[in-house]
């Protein structure tokens, strides 16, 4: 074994965690405004990667093209479903919003296992075998493609919340949903907004994971405890701390699969979760209560 291969593995990781970052970024978003947790959020992921798919298969898009678009159709579902369906849960008991957000996203699953049937979907991409030679490093060019997407959606998403109208409301009303009303801000219809902005990152995180993973009704489960994972790793509510979060459950994940075994994966991902409830249970970039 050598460094250079532990360093190939290091890299293949971050740029994976990228992406998973950004999946769990749209969690974080929502969790940290809305105050909802999303237990269909792995399964609008899927979604996602189905719809990226087809339209790969039908149109020819390539998914960084198809990202926009479906970025785009699921913030316009967020935003109804939050206005429509979830709003009517805000404030309500932690158990309810569990057994609404589960069995959406059980109808979701059931939906897509009706339609595609349970066999994994492949998108066969003109660069899904080629690679880029940096030195001692061969980076695989579709997960390069993929994490630069990721880090382009996010630091959108940042940009937004930073130095929009629109973005400073919504930050107040994370900070003081009381004072936000007093003044006179949409508090509603800025949930709304909210919740399609993170359906819009986790249909943006979902078209460039079929780049690098199958579709298939079996990830949805999966990707909504590893989305769980990073935001509680990286802080519940920072958006910095889901993006450092993932690119630590990615290279975690890799050099698992190198040393170990694919399937022990979860097994260190969950250790490190564990490790950092023990020595510090607000996450890596949340806020002490």
């Amino acid at each position: 074994m050598t460094v250079a291969i532990v360093l190939n593995v290091l890299v293949q990781g971050v740029l994976t965690g990228l992406v998973y970052g950004l999946m769990a970024l749209g969690l974080s978003v929502i969790f940290g405004i809305v105050r909802v947790v999303n237990f269909a959020h792995g399964e609008f992921a899927v979604v996602a990667m189905y719809a990226t798919w087809l339209l790969f298969v039908t149109l020819g898009l390539d998914p960084l093209i198809s990202l926009l678009p479906i970025a785009i159709v699921f913030f316009g579902i967020g935003y109804l479903l939050q206005a429509t369906l979830v709003n009517r849960f805000v404030g309500r008991a932690e158990h309810e919003q569990f057994i609404l957000l589960v069995g959406l996203g059980i109808i979701i699953v059931n939906g897509l296992l009706m339609i595609f049937g349970p066999d994994a979907r492949p998108a066969n991409l003109s660069y899904s075998f080629d690679s880029y030679m940096i030195g001692p490093v061969i980076v695989d060019k579709a997960r390069v493609f993929a994490a630069a997407g990721a880090l382009v959606v996010s630091a959108a998403l940042v940009a937004f919340f930073r130095y929009t109208a629109t973005g400073t409301a919504i930050r107040a009303c994370a900070d003081n949903l009381t004072g936000a009303a007093v003044v006179g801000l949409n508090v509603k219809r800025l949930y709304a907004l909210t919740f399609g902005l993170g359906l819009a990152c986790v249909g943006a995180a979902g078209a460039l994971m079929v780049t690098i993973a199958d579709a298939s009704p079996a990830l949805s489960q999966a990707f909504t405890l590893l989305a769980f994972v990073i935001v509680i790793i990286g802080g519940l509510g920072s958006m910095a701390g889901a993006l450092i979060g993932g690119v630590l459950i990615g290279v975690s994940e890799a050099l698992a699969s190198f040393f170990l075994a694919p399937s022990m994966k979860s097994m260190f991902s969950f250790a490190l979760l564990v490790l950092i409830l023990v020595l510090r249970p607000q996450g890596l970039m949340g806020r002490r209560a």
